[in-house]
């Protein structure tokens, strides 16, 4: 019986970080017991924001794919590609966009937010404007049964099931598949100032730190302002750090410290040696594989090579049939 297909991708704009890790990386690991998954480098995504640094995210794709294999992505059972190795995802972009609604486009609720967020970048373009629609084809160009995002990214998608209505709608019959949602648990990962976690404000843990710079990182993390000395209590809900616990600690660890915190029998500091030896636990194996890919380019090309060749066997079926239907 065949597996039921997911498609997904992220952008190669610098080193994957903790958000990455807990909001879609494991996520993906386990993905890959249930579906045929197909996970790419979306390195035109990424140009709506670096179009004038294009250079990140050349050097950020081998690095990306090392950071994926070393968490457990598994290119024997996961078909692994770069977005621009197929160039059809272009293709059924320009045709998708003749038939897109600019409305569509101007209503997505994250737009003006995404603005905001790289509000130092000129990202008043017709790329980032139309991104949802190239999103869209990166989807339905594999015929994906399911795709997983946050509850965020629910607008996202219906966008592309509207896209995909309408295509079928004007074209007859059921050309392109509508995609439904895997919805999974983004947690809201806090960066070192309290703010989401995001390579854009410089508060990020990435998952390639060594054990020296986690240490660094993790012991300049904001707490509980009430906490000015270990003799003050103060409240975890109420700490930047705390909700890291919720994703290295044990739970009844996690009791011991909320309980310590209140409580003032335990100090802030050494609520981050607690935290900072489960993280390097989790991460020491996925540090070693790292280190065991580094230099090793020319076998992280071949699996973009083998994954892209995979990729654009189905691509090409596809845009036979969209090209068909559509006369071009």
């Amino acid at each position: 019986m065949e597996k039921p297909r997911i498609v997904s991708g992220i952008r190669p704009t610098g080193p994957l970080h903790l958000g990455h890790y807990l909001g879609v990386l494991k996520n993906w690991v386990s993905l890959q017991e249930y579906y045929e998954c197909f996970y790419f480098v979306a390195d035109w995504h990424a140009l709506t924001s670096e179009y004038k640094n294009p250079s990140i995210i050349k050097d950020s794709t081998r690095d990306i794919v090392r950071t994926w294999l070393s968490v457990g992505i598994d290119p024997d059972r996961t078909v692994v590609f770069r977005q621009s190795d197929i160039k059809a995802h272009s293709e059924l972009f320009l045709l998708l966009s003749m038939i897109t609604p600019l409305a569509w486009l101007e209503r997505n609720p994250t737009y003006k937010e995404l603005k905001e967020e790289l509000k130092e970048k000129d990202i008043g373009t017709f790329g980032f404007l139309g991104y949802p629609v190239l999103q869209t084809a990166d989807i339905v160009m594999y015929h994906a049964d399911k795709v997983p995002i946050g509850e965020d990214q629910l607008p996202h998608l219906e966008l592309a099931r509207e896209i995909v209505r309408r295509f079928n709608y004007i074209y007859g019959g059921s050309i392109l598949k509508e995609p439904k949602e895997i919805l999974t648990q983004t947690p809201k990962v806090p960066g070192l100032d309290g703010r989401k976690m995001s390579k854009s404000y410089n508060n990020a843990i990435s998952i390639n730190e060594t054990p020296e710079s986690l240490r660094q990182k993790v012991m300049q993390m904001l707490t509980d302002i009430k906490r000015k000395t270990k003799k003050d209590p103060g409240e975890p809900r109420d700490c930047n750090l705390y909700p890291f616990h919720e994703h290295f600690t044990d739970e009844g660890t996690r009791e011991e410290i909320a309980s310590g915190c209140r409580n003032a029998t335990i100090g802030c500091v050494e609520c981050k040696e607690i935290l900072i030896k489960n993280m390097e636990r989790e991460f020491s194996p996925i540090w070693d594989k790292l280190a065991y890919f580094e230099g090793k380019d020319l076998l992280i090309d071949d699996v973009l090579k083998q994954g892209a060749r995979k990729a654009r066997k189905i691509a090409e079926t596809t845009m036979d049939k969209v090209r068909e239907v559509m006369h071009v």
